[in-house]
């Protein structure tokens, strides 16, 4: 198994590089993305780069995917707009490029890669955040479809959401075998989306309630079978995991590159701080969390694309991607000193968008659990 990208993946890697630092070149925004930013990532092929082509998609497997999203980390200083647009991608999209009918695949897929359409994905409730399998949003089998009735507390891209990909309990005598994905338009009677909440990080990306009152959808929009949701849900977390943390990778290759820039440029005590052991040891800690986060992110999207994806795989690589987020955010910080707690040097900003990588697509001890289950503990 080897990472050597060929001429082409990495003249794709430096073009999509190349047009977001034109495109996005900041500085981190206070509120959420607009949909002309929305269309642009979608000529860009961000937002459709798994997408089968015959829907107006890349079409690229989980490996390449994930380099090109590592790109736009890199170079869109505004990581609450990369999370926006891979959530979008790989929580939303990738469910249904697996599992919806031929119906629903051609009336929302297309405008989902192309930036048309905003998606949501709307799982965590009050009650249910680590433990998907206690959903109280209920699915009541009707003539021609199903009745939801419940709320989803905690949306991204929901205030903003044309479309949401969500999961409803269809028995709760089964636990996680009783929960049924669906795909549902922002305009159906009875779903009633929530204004945006106010958070620590990640501003660009929308997030609220969204509530299903008396919600009819027709089984032309159920994902896979009644009862696959979990297994659905899952799946998508196998590429969120993986691919929308490379995101995080190329957010800490440009935190990197600022950290050494600044390192060799300021000078405290009649050199460069570089020189200085205390900053040359953390800076050396950075890189070595990097890298290592970056293998172990390749190694899980190159196994899923071996048809053979692996839990252990993408739980070690989120776990040590959002680790090592957090910690180089912290250490960038320390690095600039006075100017990395302020908001105009942009690192403070890193930091608030990175502690949220430890608690969304299962939070650090849900990795841990997963990584222990697998080791047979």
């Amino acid at each position: 198994m080897h990472f050597d990208w060929s001429a082409e993946q990495q003249a794709a890697y430096e073009a999509t590089l190349a047009a977001v630092r034109k495109e996005f070149p900041g500085p981190v925004r206070d509120g959420s993305f607009s949909r002309k930013d929305w269309l642009v990532l979608g000529g860009l092929g961000l937002l459709g780069l798994s997408v089968p082509a015959e829907y107006g998609g890349g079409g690229l497997g989980a490996l390449e995917t994930a380099h090109r999203v590592e790109a736009f980390g890199r170079g869109c200083p505004d990581t609450g707009l990369v999370f926006a647009a891979s959530a979008h991608l790989f929580a939303c999209a990738m469910p249904l490029v697996g599992f919806a009918g031929a119906a629903a695949k051609k009336r929302f897929l297309p405008g989902i890669a192309s930036g048309e359409l905003v998606a949501g994905n709307a799982m965590t409730e009050e009650g249910a955040g680590s433990d998907v399998s206690r959903l109280a949003t209920i699915a009541t089998e009707a003539p021609g479809g199903f009745v939801l009735n419940g709320t989803k507390s905690f949306v991204s891209n929901g205030p903003e959401a044309d479309v949401f990909v969500t999961y409803a309990t269809t028995d709760p005598s089964l636990g996680h075998l009783g929960i049924t994905g669906f795909v549902v338009a922002r305009e159906t009677g009875g779903l009633h989306v929530g204004g945006p909440q106010e958070k620590m990080g990640l501003q660009s990306v929308p997030a609220g309630p969204v509530t299903f009152e008396d919600c009819f959808v027709p089984k032309e929009q159920v994902l896979g079978v009644p009862g696959q949701g979990g297994a659905i849900f899952q799946h998508s977390m196998s590429w969120e995991r993986a691919c929308l943390f490379a995101g995080y990778v190329g957010m800490l290759d440009r935190v990197m590159e600022q950290s050494v820039e600044y390192a060799r440029s300021r000078r405290q005590f009649g050199a460069p701080i570089g020189n200085h052991q205390s900053v040359s040891n953390r800076v050396a800690d950075m890189k070595l969390r990097l890298e290592g986060a970056r293998l172990l992110l390749y190694s899980a999207c190159w196994q899923m694309d071996q048809g053979r994806p692996s839990l252990i795989g993408t739980a070690l690589s989120k776990l040590a991607v959002s680790q090592a987020a957090v910690a180089n955010a912290l250490d960038a910080v320390a690095v600039f000193g006075g100017r990395g707690y302020l908001r105009e040097w942009g690192v403070e900003a890193v930091l608030r968008d990175s502690i949220p990588a430890t608690i969304f697509s299962g939070t650090s001890d849900i990795q841990r659990l997963v990584i222990a289950k697998e080791l047979g503990l």
